[in-house]
């Protein structure tokens, strides 16, 4: 099933207030972007009804912003970052610092989004029949549609054409 599909499903059977945290049920932190700034994340997400949602929008927010860090200390850029990377959680600093080392690109994202997948367990509890069960298998439905799109010969000629880019941009 497609996670369009279990929304859709999900949506019919929740109350209007649960249903509409489904809209915040996405791998991107900040889903409700600004025009002119666009996906920085500046400031936290928006909070909703749902502690799995808000604790996994945490996480992958630090994990970005902690992957950019590195990545800026890695290529020895010179500067503060334009947003200060969290520490907390200490599971998605740790998670960002890890797949920076790795020499495969394709093998960082699945580390990264096997992280992913491992929090989004931590956060659902034991609870089976409460809503954020839903959200988790939405979010987890997410994760393996992006696996799916995963090429490795266009992954790589993308990483060589990018890292070609930022070292041209550096000199």
């Amino acid at each position: 099933m497609s996670s369009e599909a279990f929304k859709a499903l999900a949506r019919e059977q929740m109350g209007s207030k649960d249903a509409a945290v489904l809209e915040y049920c996405t791998l991107d932190p900040a889903p409700l972007v600004d025009e002119e700034a666009g996906s920085t994340y500046a400031k936290p997400p928006p909070k909703t009804a749902s502690s799995l949602v808000n604790n996994w929008k945490k996480w992958e927010r630090t994990l970005r912003l902690n992957l950019a860090k590195v990545r800026a200390q890695k290529l020895k850029r010179d500067g503060k970052l334009v947003i200060e990377a969290p520490d907390d959680p200490a599971e998605a600093v740790a998670a960002a610092k890890t797949a920076l080392v790795m020499e495969s690109p394709l093998e960082a994202e699945l580390y990264l989004d096997k992280a992913r997948w491992d929090a989004i367990e931590s956060f659902q509890g034991l609870n089976i029949f409460s809503e954020d069960c839903i959200y988790a298998y939405l979010i987890k439905l997410l994760l393996m549609e992006r696996k799916a799109m995963f090429n490795a010969e266009e992954g790589y000629a993308e990483y060589k054409r990018l890292y070609a880019a930022i070292l041209g941009e550096k000199k």
